[in-house]
């Protein structure tokens, strides 16, 4: 089973004509993780020679120094440091869904053409940490080629109606917000849906670390001056948020930055942690992923809906084995913000809906 990962690689420009290779970027995470020069040099394959060369070499092409080393205290990234890690970070949050997709295409077209697996099932949803975890789970299991591409939530559902995926990724919110969000998916519901139950996650306000504005709840996202990152137009949580504001009766006109969209929530994250925003909307692992502060707003369930007669596909026992497998589960219990619910269970459409109808919030 071949597998194929595609990451992006950016390299530094001078009008002079000079450039920097991207190597010291590593060596910059791994600072700013251990506090010291030596082990970062450690973790980066390094040795401290070539790790001190490699930084006096990117602080001369950049004329500033990147980390400040102090007697007794270890080291710790500069401003310029912190700003070109988190560029990083943020580049790497945004591409992630379109090169793992790019990459699962390539996938499929290449072992479909050295026949070593069967076909498995065609998974469209939104990036999140627990479908990922997923992905990587499933992708272990080398009889079948799992295609699953990273959509919107409204993406996902028109892929379903259409049958060019076998599940789709489907955002519930517990109580009656609930329906209120299922309203905006109506057209594409059918009654032979079911749906695959796999876990609750909480998702809030992702604000910087401390929460120095002194941000409480939805109503400060009207302050002045305040400025938010939002989930695309289409994605789950994006719906999420919308909801949440009709029902608080609050104006997106008065958000400053509403439409500011990044399209996952570690690149929302990101964003926040370089200080492009103030506060962000996602779920609560994105946000202890950067060392940033969390308000929890809403509890929704994430699960896999597909239609009836899909339930009978050959791989379809394989995928509820991984979602029932308790070290899977075990790898699921361990993301901040997610909790199990029932994975694996089939349900018909209606009957889950009205049982997390009968939810709190929060």
């Amino acid at each position: 089973m071949i597998r194929i990962e595609i990451q992006p690689r950016w390299r530094f420009h001078q009008t002079d004509g000079s450039s920097l290779d991207p190597q010291g970027l590593s060596l910059l995470q791994n600072v700013h993780d251990s506090g010291k020069l030596t082990e970062a040099a450690a973790r980066s394959g390094y040795s401290y020679r070539h790790a001190w060369n490699l930084l006096g070499k990117w602080e001369a092409f950049f004329g500033s120094p990147l980390i400040e080393l102090q007697r007794g205290k270890g080291a710790r990234l500069t401003s310029l440091g912190e700003k070109l890690l988190r560029a990083d970070q943020r580049i790497r949050a945004r591409l992630a869904p379109q090169l793992d997709n790019l990459a699962g295409e390539l996938e499929i077209e290449l072992n479909r053409a050295l026949q070593e697996t069967r076909p498995g099932l065609r998974i469209h949803a939104s990036h999140g940490f627990a479908v990922a975890a997923l992905r990587e789970w499933l992708e272990q299991d080398g009889r079948w080629q799992w295609e699953l591409q990273f959509r919107s939530g409204v993406e996902a559902m028109l892929s379903l109606q259409r049958r060019d995926c076998d599940l789709a990724g489907l955002h519930v919110p517990a109580g009656p917000l609930g329906n209120l969000s299922m309203a905006r998916i109506q057209p594409w519901l059918r009654t032979e849906h079911r749906v695959i139950t796999f876990v609750v996650r909480t998702q809030g306000l992702i604000l910087a670390p401390g929460n120095p504005l002194g941000i409480a709840g939805l109503a400060d996202l009207q302050r002045s001056g305040l400025r938010l990152v939002n989930r695309e137009q289409g994605s789950g949580t994006r719906m999420l948020l919308e909801s949440l504001l009709q029902q608080a009766a609050i104006d997106t006109a008065d958000i400053d930055g509403f439409h500011n969209e990044e399209y996952t929530h570690a690149a929302v994250a990101a964003y926040v942690a370089s200080g492009m925003a103030d506060v962000g909307f996602g779920v609560e692992a994105a946000a202890r992923l950067f060392g940033l502060a969390f308000i929890p707003i809403a509890r929704e369930h994430y699960c896999l809906l597909c239609h009836q007669d899909s339930l009978a596909l050959p791989a379809m026992g394989a995928l509820l084995e991984v979602l029932q497998n308790p070290e899977f589960q075990a790898r699921i219990a361990q993301l901040p913000g997610y909790a199990l619910s029932r994975p694996g269970e089939v349900l018909p459409l209606a009957q889950a809906l009205e049982q997390w109808s009968r939810e709190s919030l929060l």
